[in-house]
Parts: structure tokens; C-alpha cells; sequence
């Protein structure tokens, strides 16, 4: 007896929707990833308010002060020396930006009044103080 061989077709895997899902998890992950990273990336020990309110607006600028006195521009990680260029640039583009100063409760007093006199100098009309409630 004669067998007859059968000539069966090998499982192909097909990739394209395989793409599209992973393409679409990639995209899922990095717009969750945004919401993630905290606006307040530098640590900063606030002092504490009784009446603190959350108010950020969309257009807030972040001014951290740290415990060792440095000025910090929104996201900048190292000291700014060209603080109130920033301040006078960000002004002129966006005049009703606000301004959060973020001081460390060990932060020397002069630098807080400083930032708080170049904002002013600036002609920035709304600055806020943060402070943990």
C-alpha cells in the first residue's frame, strides 16, 4: 500500500496586528508616563500654612529655593544665574503667568526676599508662596 503524503501548509503568524497592539501599548505607556512625573521634581521641605489652597493654574511658573539658598527656574537643576532675564523673558511673552516661589524652610531669608524683589521688579502681577498645608 501506497501512503499518500500530505502537504500541510506551515502556521504563519501574521505580525501586523501584533505591531498596531504593541504600538498602541507604547503610546498608552509613554502619555501615562507624562502624567506621572511630578511638576515639583525638587525636594523642598515647605513650611507650613493653615489657609494653603492648590491653585495652579496652566501658565505657573515654579520657583524653588533650596536649603542651601540656590534659585532654581522651573524645571533647572542647577542654580540660575540669569534669574531675572528669565523672569522679565517669561513676563513679556506670557504677562498673566503665575509665579510660585517654593522656599525650603532652611532656605536663607535674603534669597526668598530676592526672588520675591526680582519677580516684583519684573512687573510679574501674580505671585504665590507655597506652602504645605
Amino acid at each position: 500500500m501506497r501512503r499518500e503524503h500530505r502537504i500541510t501548509a506551515q502556521p504563519a503568524v501574521i505580525i501586523i496586528p501584533m505591531i498596531d497592539i504593541m504600538l498602541f501599548l507604547l503610546v498608552f505607556f509613554m502619555i501615562s508616563s507624562i502624567s506621572m512625573i511630578q511638576a515639583n521634581a525638587i525636594r523642598v521641605n515647605l513650611p507650613a500654612g493653615q489657609s494653603a489652597e492648590n491653585d495652579m493654574k496652566p501658565h505657573t511658573v515654579m520657583i524653588t529655593i533650596t536649603s542651601s539658598g540656590d534659585i532654581l527656574y522651573e524645571q533647572d537643576t542647577k542654580p540660575t544665574k540669569d534669574f531675572d532675564e528669565k523672569i522679565k523673558a517669561k513676563v513679556a511673552g506670557d504677562p498673566d503667568a503665575v509665579f510660585v516661589v517654593r522656599g525650603d524652610r532652611k532656605a536663607p531669608y535674603e534669597n526668598i526676599a530676592y526672588a520675591l524683589d526680582a519677580l516684583k521688579a519684573a512687573g510679574v502681577q501674580h505671585i504665590s508662596i507655597s506652602v504645605d498645608k
